[in-house]
């Protein structure tokens, strides 16, 4: 009886989980779980194809799906028909690799990423014991999703939840809040849980939460007001007389944002500031005295003005455009280069000293044809050579997007797909070089032209794309036609959704040391403008002014947020991103360097090639970076190997504070019979009056009380007057105050 009823009980539970799967089958033969629009969302959200799983390149543990499900149809075949079809098994879904890896009831490589238990789970086994199958031809299609709600004023230590809602074409809509991925861009401001949970922190600023489900994306925006309470300080209050447009829409962000913005800078701080950020270079003594000394109301304007039409100027910004532009002199196994790269910097600095409309300045670079000596621009077609480095160098450089992803793929934080992509390149497919090479490495003159025929495919589908704009229209391509002249054309256009908010933006950051857009080159829907209205302003200015960069920089340099002392208030301190303060940023390697030299009354020697540059040759005004200088990789120069301007690092490291202490180059200057240590110790004047002359020389600012007694009694106690005054400039030059401007 025993056996019987054993073997009896056996079957009740066999015939139990028969009738619970011909059950589910039922179901699923109803509402059978769709591949792309219910199964790649979950693979997403679970991070099962996100790039350091199944979806990076080469996959992982044997399976290779797409990276956030771009691709469904590959990935349907990678699940359903590779791996000996032992993935799913339509017959005993719970015996599905799928799913037991997944729970962890086999090793996997991810862990355990659902439980049994989960709706999760049930969704997958649904959709495998229904067949597996693909989506259909007249499934619906996911066309966008909205957030509820998409825009908010919290306070800080709140929550507030996210609704997904995710619009299909057949009208349906669904909530997907569970489905989705959430993502907050400023974590430190408000954090965002799995399931769309935001949770504000003790501060406050702007943050936003990009939301993916399926191939699109949507953002909420969030606005933390500062806690006067907690913070200390006193309200913002607006200053008497009308405000200019950009220093309207200024204050309109600290009032609702509660920030108290920082007083004015003093005149000493402002020479100084306005100097290095114009003309990459320190203010003299004499120059400092005669500001200091000036009572003329307009004497910011005046200086402005001044800056802008001394040759430092068109140095310096010429050295960041070249650096933009990839303007390289290295990187080739012979010097043949120098000469193109020099006549590139030479034609730059000639631009922007000639104040050439920027629209201009950008349209001869990218429609340039003929030879470098003829039209140096063509020189910018020696480095960008291929559909990759078009797309990516032009979208950063004049569109401030980072479209690289959609090379491989659907970007997975902006609508660009592969199609964007290739069809960008394809505008440049009819570029044509001739004479390029007399040497095989080295193209030395290469003589661009427009060819009649080239053509870029869709790498999935071998499609020929036809050329055209991110987002804008298809280009004419016949053999009369150069697609590049309707492309300059639409982004040199004034309703151009990104030509001028990006230059804008690039400047705003030079200046302010933070974009409006951070990081400046990155714009998309999921990184917001800190202030939208600032930025929109500055771009309508930029475009009914011609696009001319002098005005602009007059404009940015006129704003109270530039005037702003560095130093934080109570009711400011934690703000990153509103300008109510100047952001002091560190001199970049090349200012740094040539600025230690006009203290030091040293100039650098540089050795190029062939030969050696002209003594009192200034490190802004090298034309490429093939110039060895420890010093000025150790300080973050950079190689020019990218449009974006992240590769010039000013992150502190420990081998920039041993290059201070042990630098060959600082030593030389500092120990010069002729140089200005040597010159002090010289001199007949009294210690007081040396060590006034130089802090005016070293921080453009006399020396406070204190400062004044602590160096004089410092020189006094050392018996080795030359030593003494070497001592004090090197102490001055490896200061916070001389290292960044501020």
């Amino acid at each position: 009886m025993r056996i019987v009823f054993s073997n009896y009980r056996r079957l009740s539970v066999s015939l139990i989980a028969v009738a619970w799967l011909a059950s589910a089958l039922d179901a699923a033969e109803v509402a059978a779980p769709d591949f792309r629009n219910d199964v790649i969302p979950l693979l997403t959200k679970l991070s099962c194809n996100s790039g350091g799983c199944h979806g990076k390149s080469t996959g992982q543990g044997g399976l290779k799906i797409s990276l956030f499900g771009f691709h469904p149809e590959s990935d349907h075949a990678a699940l359903v028909q590779e791996g000996r079809s032992r993935r799913i098994l339509p017959a005993a879904p719970e015996r599905s690799l799928l799913l037991r890896k997944a729970t962890g009831q086999i090793p996997h490589g991810g862990g355990r990423r659902l439980a049994a238990e989960s709706d999760e789970y049930r969704v997958l086994y649904r959709w495998i014991a229904s067949g597996g199958i693909g989506s259909r031809s007249d499934s619906p299609v996911l066309e966008k999703l909205t957030i509820s709600p998409d825009r908010k004023v919290l306070a800080a230590e709140t929550q507030q939840q996210l609704t997904v809602t995710a619009h299909f074409s057949d009208g349906t809509q669904r909530d997907v809040t569970r489905r989705a991925v959430f993502e907050s861009n400023e974590a430190e401001i408000a954090d965002v849980d799995a399931n769309g949970l935001i949770a504000t922190q003790s501060g406050g600023g702007l943050f936003a939460v990009m939301v993916r489900f399926g191939d699109k994306i949507a953002a909420f925006e969030g606005t933390i007001p500062y806690d006067r309470a907690s913070i200390g300080g006193t309200a913002p209050s607006r200053p008497a007389g009308e405000l200019s447009t950009i220093d309207e829409q200024l204050w309109r962000q600290w009032e609702r944002l509660g920030i108290e913005p920082s007083p004015p800078a003093t005149d000493a701080e402002l020479i100084r500031r306005a100097t290095v950020d114009i003309c990459g270079t320190l203010p003299t003594t004499a120059e400092v005295q005669a500001y200091l000394a000036d009572e003329r109301p307009n004497k910011q304007a005046l200086l402005i003005d001044r800056l802008l039409e001394r040759p430092e100027y068109a140095g310096y910004f010429a050295q960041k455009w070249a650096a933009i532009l990839k303007n390289r002199g290295g990187g080739y196994a012979t010097s043949k280069q120098r000469a193109g790269t020099a006549l590139f910097s030479a034609w730059i600095r000639d631009s922007i000293a000639e104040n050439k409309p920027y629209d201009r300045f950008v349209a001869e670079i990218l429609t340039a044809t003929g030879s470098q000596q003829q039209n140096p621009p063509t020189i910018w077609y020696r480095s960008i050579r291929t559909p990759q480095e078009y797309v990516e160098s032009i979208a950063q450089a004049f569109l401030g997007v980072r479209i690289q992803c959609a090379q491989c793929h659907h970007h997975p934080a902006e609508r660009w797909s592969q199609t964007d992509y290739y069809g960008l390149a394809a505008v440049f497919a009819r570029i044509g070089r001739k004479q390029g090479f007399a040497d095989s490495e080295v193209p030395t003159n290469e003589i661009i032209f427009v060819k009649r025929e080239g053509t870029v495919r869709h790498p999935r589908t071998n499609a020929v794309i036809a050329p055209r704009a991110l987002g804008g229209p298809v280009f004419a391509n016949s053999r009369f036609d150069d697609p590049r002249r309707g492309f300059t054309a639409w982004m040199t256009s004034a309703n151009n959704p990104f030509f001028a908010r990006t230059m804008v933006n690039r400047m705003w950051g030079h200046f302010m040391g933070r974009g409006i857009i951070h990081p400046i080159d990155d714009a998309r829907s999921t990184n917001p403008p800190s202030n939208p209205e600032l930025l929109e302003a500055l771009a309508t200015g930029f475009v009914e002014s011609g696009y001319d960069v002098k005005q602009l920089i007059r404009t940015i340099t006129a704003s109270r947020a530039y005037r702003h002392s560095s130093t934080p208030l109570p009711g400011n301190r934690g703000d990153k991103q509103n300008f109510a303060r100047f952001y002091p940023k560190r001199l970049t390697a090349e200012v740094l360097l040539d600025g230690m030299s006009q203290v030091l009354d040293v100039p650098t020697v540089f050795v190029g090639t062939p030969g050696k540059f002209p003594l009192g040759t200034r490190a802004i005004d090298l034309p490429d970076e093939n110039v060895p200088l420890n010093f000025l990789d150790v300080f973050g120069r950079p190689g020019r190997t990218s449009a974006c301007e992240c590769e010039r690092s000013d992150e502190p490291a420990l081998a920039q504070a041993l290059e201070i202490v042990n630098s060959a180059e600082i030593q030389r200057k500092l120990t010069a019979e002729t140089g200005y240590a040597a010159q002090l110790a010289a001199s007949d004047a009294s210690h007081r009056e040396n060590v006034q002359e130089i802090f005016l020389r070293t921080f453009a600012r006399p020396p406070r009380g204190e400062e004044l007694v602590a160096a004089v009694d410092f020189l006094e106690a050392t018996e080795d007057r030359g030593e003494a005054y070497r001592t004090l400039l090197w102490s001055l030059l490896a200061t916070g105050e001389f290292m960044f401007n501020h």
